[in-house]
């Protein structure tokens, strides 16, 4: 599994694909994909890659959101999105039980580790980032995602409720920026 998929910042060239993702979720009754910033209820995939692309800088982010990083997991052999990860850089009073992270798999792509890979790639973008840790929520019947975060450092922080559910907040710690000796 390791090396077979890379995150990637969504582009135009994704579009067919990325509503094809988009489509699969829905056909399964997902209404919400998570870690997509809102692509879920965004008809226009062009809107929606504005606003991506847009909430990546300081300067241009909406001011209702935070700094985040969103990226498409696409499997190198035949380029298919079988997942999408964001990373928030920062969380405001809104985000502060949502976490710094949320993904989603492909439904005909779970359970292959896609989510566990996933979350390993991005927590070296937020390492890179300077990010010291990250929080990341999840409904405790989702015993599948518990087990990803747990896989890649996640220790629990805290339970709370959201809309009804019960859910927890993991934390993972990131080590120090890589240096050029790491790299090597």
């Amino acid at each position: 599994m390791k090396n077979d998929i890379c995150l990637v910042r969504p582009t135009l060239e994704h579009k067919e694909e990325a509503l094809a993702y988009r489509e699969e979720h829905f056909r399964h009754g997902e209404k919400i994909i998570y870690g997509s910033e809102l692509f879920d209820k965004t008809e226009s995939y062009e809107e929606w890659l504005t606003c991506v692309t847009r909430n990546t800088d300081p300067a241009t982010v909406n001011e209702n959101w935070v700094v985040t990083d969103t990226f498409f997991a696409v499997r190198k052999s035949d380029g298919r999105i079988v997942g999408i990860i964001d990373l928030r850089h920062t969380l405001n009073d809104f985000l502060k039980d949502l976490g710094n992270c949320g993904y989603s798999v492909r439904p005909s792509e779970r359970k292959k580790g896609y989510a566990s890979e996933m979350l390993s790639q991005l927590l070296k973008t937020a390492k890179e980032a300077g990010m010291k840790e990250l929080h990341i929520s999840v409904e405790k019947k989702n015993t599948a995602s518990v087990k990803v975060i747990r896989k890649n450092g996640g220790a629990y922080e805290r339970s709370f409720s959201c809309e009804g559910e019960a859910a927890d907040i993991y934390r993972i710690a990131i080590g120090p920026r890589s240096t050029q000796k790491d790299n090597q």
